[in-house]
């Protein structure tokens, strides 16, 4: 799937979430697909999902 194409479903829900939801579920479908991408991004990068876990848990101390 291209990158074009992921941008257009991703504006697309937001528009959804815009019209249906108002603006502060516009604002939640943004923050949660942004942390989703982040997450992607870091498991393709090479990084586990442990790695991920332990700068969580790391940073809440």
């Amino acid at each position: 799937m291209s990158r074009a194409f992921t941008g257009m479903i991703a504006g697309m829900a937001l528009a959804f979430a815009g019209y249906f939801g108002g603006f502060g579920a516009f604002l939640l479908v943004a923050a949660l697909g942004g942390a989703g991408y982040a997450a992607g991004a870091w498991l393709e990068g090479g990084g586990q999902a442990d790695d991920l876990r332990e700068k969580f848990v790391r940073s809440r101390r």
